[in-house]
């Protein structure tokens, strides 16, 4: 099920099961998932975007791997805060998703996430070559840390 406010999400996560974050782009998918406390999110793997039916495969793999009980997509919202046609795509990833999963889905705003990444990786003087394989499931980490800080609060 896909839930628009982040406190319907929260309320519907099973106990003591780990997140997985996603940071869809148009060529990879970047995934990290997290502890069962929900306490440190981790970047896991950089998934090459073919077609939705292998992605999925390969997302849904993770899911029931790692015991996953919620997905948090990140929404690349315009910096004005309003929703574009990256929006709109994340959206109907989601609905595609929802369809092959019970697990419950949420959004968590992903503004400058893969800026936040970037800078981390530039910091711990990562090659040029290794930001570039690792930069999207490092933006994952990002989107799904600020989801789980939130979830302490609610």
């Amino acid at each position: 099920m896909i839930h628009d406010a982040f406190e319907d999400f929260a309320t519907a996560l099973p106990p003591m099961t780990a997140l997985m974050g996603l940071d869809l782009g148009e060529k990879t998918i970047g995934v990290a998932v997290s502890d069962r406390m929900r306490g440190v999110a981790s970047p896991l793997e950089t998934v090459r975007r073919k077609k939705f039916t292998l992605d999925s495969t390969r997302l849904l793999e993770i899911i029931a791997n790692r015991e996953i009980g919620g997905v948090i997509l990140g929404l690349p919202k315009n910096m004005d805060g309003t929703e574009g046609p990256r929006c709109q795509s994340t959206r109907a990833f989601a609905r595609n998703l929802s369809r092959l999963t019970e697990v419950s889905i949420g959004y968590w705003d992903e503004r400058l996430s893969t800026v936040a990444a970037e800078k981390a990786l530039l910091e711990a003087d990562t090659t040029r070559k290794r930001r570039g394989e690792v930069i999207d499931h490092v933006a994952a980490g990002y989107i799904l840390q600020g989801a789980l800080d939130r979830l302490r609060f609610l």
